[in-house]
């Protein structure tokens, strides 16, 4: 069977991929809109963050003889307290002054993270295996599906929208989003603001994290992986909606969807697409699809 001339297989292959390529965009965007959010940072050393979890994953499991399943919990625990100790040490002293210099200095984090692991391991990718109950593929009769990529798919959305839920119909997330609005008045209830803030970022890093381990048996773990992918990201976050849960999430999903699209019919522009979505959707509405005008 061909929809427009492109064999099924092919096409859901292709939409597959980008369903995949959008869970990344949407757990990274997503500890981005989280980050941004309730604490007011722009946070370009996500992307290392990502890089670091994928490698402390392959660290564990290579010198370590962890399994791929410890590391899914571990590496995201490492990867947040090392968010909580950037955030204690210098972030903290940033919250009041303009977003530029939270930027620089995350931006200045993530040479020097690039460059410790660069220096160790070189810019050649490491191969890391796909877990032993993952492996193979499933025949679905259109379309052969890809166990691990399945996986990857599920775990994503289950925690995107776990955090979501968290964030906004709770009384915890009820807390951190007053706490970004008027601290005093929520210290008032006897709630530690300082340590929730410190907390919120750590567990922002956690999520990038997270998709690092993900991410690792799909493409090879390398120094440089994470700064390909930021600039993407920052582009859902922008199309979402600065600090928009759902935006970030959703957006992240379609522009995947969309990219894979794109590979099908004009692959040429498969590299360019986000941005060229990016452009009509600030020129049409310049907070973005989920993001509230001022």
């Amino acid at each position: 069977m061909e929809i427009f001339g492109i064999p099924m297989q092919a096409m859901m292959s292709q939409l597959l991929l980008g369903l995949v390529n959008g869970s990344f965009y949407a757990m990274l965007s997503l500890g981005l809109a989280v980050i941004f959010g309730l604490l007011n940072v722009i946070n370009f050393s996500h992307g290392a963050m990502y890089m670091v979890g994928a490698f402390l994953a392959w660290i564990g499991l290579t010198h370590f003889g962890l399994s791929y399943w410890t590391m899914l919990i571990l590496a995201p625990l490492l990867v947040g307290l090392l968010g909580i100790v950037i955030e204690k040490t210098m972030l903290r002293w940033l919250y009041k002054l303009d977003h530029l210099y939270g930027l620089l200095l995350t931006f200045g984090i993530t040479l020097l993270l690039e460059g410790v692991f660069r220096s160790f391991y070189g810019v050649s990718g490491q191969p890391f295996s796909v877990p032993e109950q993952l492996a193979g593929a499933t025949d679905l009769g259109f379309m052969i599906l890809p166990n691990y990529r399945a996986w990857v798919v599920l775990a994503s959305l289950s925690v995107c929208l776990a955090t979501w839920y968290v964030i906004e119909k709770t009384k915890l997330g009820s807390y951190l989003r007053a706490g970004t609005e008027n601290p005093k008045l929520v210290e008032a209830f006897g709630v530690n603001v300082p340590l929730m803030v410190t907390l919120t970022y750590g567990f922002g890093v956690a999520l990038a994290g997270f998709a690092g381990v993900l991410a690792a048996p799909i493409i090879q773990v390398s120094p440089l992986m994470g700064s390909n992918l930021i600039i993407v990201v920052f582009a859902v976050v922008v199309i979402g909606g600065m600090g928009s849960i759902m935006g970030s999430i959703l957006t992240g999903l379609g522009l995947g969807v969309i990219e894979g699209l794109t590979r099908v019919f004009y692959p040429e522009g498969s590299a360019t697409v986000v941005f060229v979505v990016m452009v009509i959707v600030l020129l049409l509405r310049p907070a973005g699809l989920f993001g509230k005008e001022k």
